[in-house]
């Protein structure tokens, strides 16, 4: 960043995947502080917020945090409930979809972005290789934006909120070619809805099936541990 740039306190989702990880490199590549924000709702394993963790340090955040909800309270998903996660591919929302998910996460950030007295909030929902979550589409972010200029006192008094979705209209092999040219190291990356307690992949869930083809677009060697 330009020492003449004045600094801009973003904030960003983090869920210690790839998409979230590019995400903060660009955020920080447009001058933005990262004030990254993850969120244990109940999900099947821990290893996605262990990375998260790593995965804000290493990118340069200034804090990060990560907030509790037990969305494993109301279930409705296999990374939530005691379902299986599938292990091939399907028409329809799958039964990995979270209810409601995209939109607590965003209400939280909204939250904190206000008491850090941020306009900007990132997150790394993608529309193009994706699970076909109804939470990733580029009309659930423009509403949600909507929404949040008329809920709060920030959207109504001071200079407007923004939600950025940088990664919206990249492919998978995109994004690894983008994190490449920006420096992640996407070994330190946990993508897969069922890794084991070392964040191994299991190498057959949808998460698992769209960062490999990713690295295999972008013509990149897979760094991912599997199991």
């Amino acid at each position: 960043m330009n020492a003449s740039t004045p600094s801009r306190k973003a904030v960003i989702l983090v869920s210690g995947g790839m998409d979230s990880a590019v995400t903060i490199a660009m955020a920080r590549e447009q001058g933005f502080e990262v004030y990254a924000l993850s969120v244990a709702y109940g999900q099947r394993h821990s290893s996605e917020l262990e990375a998260s963790e790593r995965v804000a340090k290493m990118l340069g955040a200034v804090t990060h945090k990560t907030v509790n909800v037990d969305l494993r309270s109301i279930g409705g998903s296999a990374l939530t409930a005691d379902i299986d996660v599938p292990e091939d591919g399907g028409a329809g929302i799958p039964v990995t979809y979270v209810p409601a998910r995209n939109t607590i996460m965003l209400s939280i950030a909204l939250g904190w972005a206000e008491v850090l007295g941020s306009s900007d909030i990132f997150c790394g929902v993608n529309a193009v290789d994706y699970s076909g979550y109804p939470d990733c589409r580029p009309a659930f972010i423009e509403s949600f934006q909507s929404l949040a200029n008329v809920a709060t006192k920030a959207g109504v008094e001071g200079a407007g909120i923004r939600i950025h979705a940088p990664l919206m209209d990249m492919g998978k092999g995109d994004i690894v070619r983008e994190g490449m040219r920006l420096g992640v190291d996407f070994a330190a990356t946990v993508s897969c809805y069922q890794a084991d307690s070392q964040g191994r992949a299991c190498g057959h869930c949808d998460a698992c099936r769209l960062r490999a083809e990713g690295f295999a677009k972008a013509g990149v060697p897979d760094p991912t541990r599997y199991a």
